[in-house]
């Protein structure tokens, strides 16, 4: 126990030292092994950036310019241009993030989806995901004015007009055309008995009762028959957030008052359109924005002009009535210029009430202009009470003379003011423009913007590459596998006796699942490997000639941590090579449960180790097989049995042993692996030499470490490691780089 102590104390002194030891070169060789598995994911993902390119329909885009003007004269604006009161303040301008926001919103839109019918969706069922691959073009639908048409394979269909009640909106309707006319049908999933089914005619207005209301649909094309479209008529919400969403709305640069609209689409034709229909309706928008106030305005004056005639005249009978009655007065120089002053002031006083009239239409009394408007009314009304007070001091014929006379020309004035005002107005509205205009229409350039193939290629490529250098790194760090037989020595505490290299002749040698390894006598006498195993055999030639000279019977037992890893090849290698010594050589398939050494050697398997414990009772004769190499025999499993560990710890066995040992010079057992079943701790028991074989970067060093440890505690030494199929080249640590081959030496 105190060497298994000790062989346990280095392996964990190695392995804390190999864990601190990952280095950048460790890593760099760790991808250079990995290649093969890098290259295939970035095949992979440049394939998968294919397909997708393949798949996904190609995506345009349309853009226009709109300009927001910084000055516009409109309104009551527009009126305060020409009359040009005092102090008049002109209104805020309306931002151009406020019309970016304008131009998305459902008062721009709604318009447009109903024109164009847009809340409308065909799609062709018979169009599945292969056709998607193989045609470089997939027909989509196309609103016009006219209607909803698409294109197939047999012939197009064009929808004219389809509405639907609330409960079918959203839902798929199937359209096929018959001898007569159409079919409409709809298949509700979900309860069968709320299918629908209706026939109508072509380019007609056909109305179909539901029990949620009527369907209404015309239709003026379709494929042939046994062609079905579907028609779905979605929410109108649905359909304006679904376009407001590929609506990408945009001022360029900062303050420039320039905005850039912008619309992504499947057809580019298509999206032209419905850009050019959203821009034509937002400036419509605007238009009716501008001339709102103006058309307020003139209406405000319509009715106030036949008061004003109808006051003016009845002013004017009453002074020509006082004139006629009083004869003509003579007013007196300062009566003339306080009847002037009095009247341009009540001229001010009227033409400010009637813009504070219009002011008061859209704003409160506490906006700027209504207050500079009542400061004017207030200086104007004092000067006029001065007046008055001096007016007071003439004959009361002139004050009456002078009274008559200024309500009849104030009220001319007024009524003169107010139509002057109208016509002027009536020109703004004829001249009347939005503060918007277009700089640039929507223009089809037929070119996608997306996918980019270039680019999704390389990121496939890429990401490929990445995921396979992920998945490189991953595995060698957390599958430590066996590489460096120094390394090895180091952490397991046990020699290395042995390195078979992988033989070029017979790559298929690693798969011991898919084929039987054959014997390097016949397949690749000139080998590398082949000699490694001679040379294996000179090992254990001295390493039993120091136990026990020219003693006969030497039992050598071959065993391993893991299946798959070449145990039985070389085995069988080894028998072969110490069979060319003229000595009398046995091998035994000990593995009763997956042993296949029979085949290897072409021995028909009629009775073997596992039949030797039968009743019957075989003697050593009737199991043992000879081959077709000369001083080789062969004792095959035998028939699968169901506890061979406790055939192999009986007695029976044991007397097997000695009585073999008897009859052979060398005795090569080939034992199940270690960590599957416990026939190696039973068999080694009646070694004389227990060889590990271990795959060269494939068996993991954690299982190999374990696998001694158990025969360590059975107090087995395992007094040497093979390590198989090892692929010399420069990116192995450590590599012997052999480059030249044997003759036929024996």
């Amino acid at each position: 126990m105190s060497k298994y102590k000790d062989r346990q104390n280095v392996s964990e002194t190695a392995a804390d030292k190999d864990s601190n030891d990952i280095s950048l070169l460790t890593l760099a060789l760790m991808l250079l092994r990995g290649w093969k598995t890098i290259v295939l994911l970035a095949a992979l993902g440049l394939i998968l950036a294919l397909l997708y390119i393949r798949y996904v329909s190609p995506t345009y885009e349309a853009d226009a310019l709109i300009q927001i003007e910084e000055e516009n004269s409109q309104g009551v604006s527009a009126l305060a241009s020409i009359s040009q009161p005092t102090g008049t303040i002109q209104p805020t301008l309306t931002q151009a993030q406020t019309e970016s926001e304008l131009i998305k919103s459902r008062m721009v839109l709604e318009p447009v989806i109903e024109l164009l019918h847009l809340t409308i969706q065909l799609s062709d069922p018979e169009v599945g995901h292969l056709d998607r691959l193989l045609n470089d073009r997939i027909n989509t639908q196309i609103n016009t004015v006219d209607g909803v048409s698409l294109k197939t394979e047999d012939g197009s269909a064009q929808i004219i007009n389809f509405d639907a009640p609330l409960a079918y909106l959203g839902k798929k309707f199937t359209l096929v055309r018959t001898k007569t006319g159409f079919e409409l049908g709809y298949e509700d999933k979900k309860d069968s008995s709320n299918d629908l089914s209706f026939k109508g005619r072509l380019n007609q207005l056909n109305s179909f009762a539901t029990p949620d209301g009527n369907i209404e649909i015309m239709v003026a094309d379709l494929p042939a028959e046994n062609h079905p479209i579907e028609i779905t008529r979605h929410i109108f919400k649905n359909t304006t957030d679904s376009i407001s969403k590929a609506l990408s709305v945009a001022e360029v640069g900062r303050l420039t008052g320039i905005i850039e609209v912008s619309l992504k689409g499947a057809d580019q034709e298509q999206v032209s359109l419905i850009l050019s229909e959203i821009v034509k309706s937002y400036l419509d928008q605007n238009q009716s924005r501008g001339s709102e106030e103006i058309t307020k305005t003139l209406q405000f004056m319509e009715t106030q002009i036949p008061e004003l005639r109808a006051k003016l005249e009845t002013s004017e009978a009453a002074y020509n009535e006082f004139r006629e009655q009083s004869g003509t007065i003579d007013v007196a120089k300062e009566a003339e210029l306080l009847v002037t002053e009095n009247y341009q002031i009540d001229a001010q006083l009227n033409e400010l009430k009637l813009q504070k009239a219009e002011l008061t239409t859209y704003y409160t009394e506490e906006h700027p202009l209504v207050i500079q408007i009542n400061d004017q009314l207030r200086t104007l009304n004092a000067r006029k009470n001065e007046i008055a007070q001096n007016v007071e001091r003439l004959p009361e014929v002139q004050r009456e003379f002078l009274k008559l006379a200024e309500d009849a020309n104030i009220n001319k004035e007024i009524y003169l003011t107010l139509l002057r005002n109208y016509e002027q107005m009536k020109i703004v509205e004829a001249g009347q423009i939005g503060f918007a205009r277009v700089i640039d229409f929507p223009s089809s350039n037929f070119r996608p913007i997306a996918p980019r193939k270039l680019v999704i290629l390389l990121l496939g490529i890429v990401l490929g590459g990445m995921l396979g250098t992920m998945l490189v790194l991953l595995k060698g760090l957390l599958r430590n596998v066996i590489r460096d037989p120094k390394s090895i020595e180091a952490k397991m505490g046990v020699p290395v006796i042995a390195t078979i290299p992988r033989s070029k002749s017979l790559k298929g040698l690693s798969n011991s699942k898919r084929s039987t390894s054959p014997l390097l006598s016949y397949a690749d006498h000139n080998s590398l490997s082949y000699e490694a195993i001679k040379g294996l055999r000179t090992f254990l030639m001295l390493g039993l000639s120091q136990g026990a000279a020219e003693q006969r019977g030497q039992v050598i037992v071959l065993t391993s941590e893991s299946p798959e890893v070449g145990k039985s090849f070389i085995g069988a290698n080894l028998a072969e090579v110490f069979a060319q010594l003229d000595k009398k050589i046995l091998i035994i398939d000990a593995d009763m449960h997956l042993g296949s050494l029979h085949k290897t050697f072409n021995v028909e398997q009629p009775t073997g180790l596992a039949d030797y414990f039968s009743p019957e009772s075989p003697t050593i004769a009737n199991i043992t097989h000879p081959t077709s190499i000369d001083n080789l025999d062969l004792i095959p499993r035998g028939e699968q049995v169901s506890n061979p560990s406790s055939l192999l710890a009986s007695e029976r066995f044991g007397e097997l042993m000695t009585e073999l040992k008897d009859h052979y010079d060398y005795i090569i057992v080939n034992t199940p692996p270690v960590l599957a079943t416990t026939d190696a701790v039973i068999l080694s028991l009646h070694a004389d030499q227990v060889l590990m074989v271990t795959k060269h970067n494939d068996s993991l060093e954690g299982q190999l470490a374990y696998a001694i440890e158990q025969m360590e505690k059975a107090n087995i030494e395992i007094d040497g490691i093979v390590l198989n199929d090892v692929q010399q080249g420069m990116l192995d640590k450590n590599s012997y780089n052999y480059a030249y081959t044997y003759g036929h030496s024996k």
